[in-house]
């Protein structure tokens, strides 16, 4: 499981790409429940590991989502369900 940090800015996106896709190829739970701040970019890089994963047959799903998390995903357009329910996950 990958803890997402408080804060998910632009300084942020590079290290959480590179840490998602030292895990790629097995099934993937990230915590967002400490999430107080999520940027675009991070949101790009989550939506992509999801696409990556799913492409790879792999699961991926994003869980317990703080209420900030959530609400810059509907800010944006992006429903959580986007990142529930990944078929592979356990």
């Amino acid at each position: 499981m990958v803890r997402l940090g408080e804060v998910l800015d632009l300084n942020a996106a590079t290290p959480l790409a590179t840490e998602l896709l030292a895990l790629r190829g097995r099934d993937l739970e990230v915590d967002a429940s400490a999430v107080q701040r999520l940027g675009a970019q991070c949101l790009q890089v989550l939506l992509s590991a999801r696409d990556t994963w799913d492409a790879d047959g792999a699961g991926f799903a994003v869980v317990g989502p703080s209420p900030e998390f959530s609400a810059v995903l509907a800010l944006l357009g992006a429903p959580i369900e986007l990142f529930q329910h990944r078929e592979h996950c356990a």
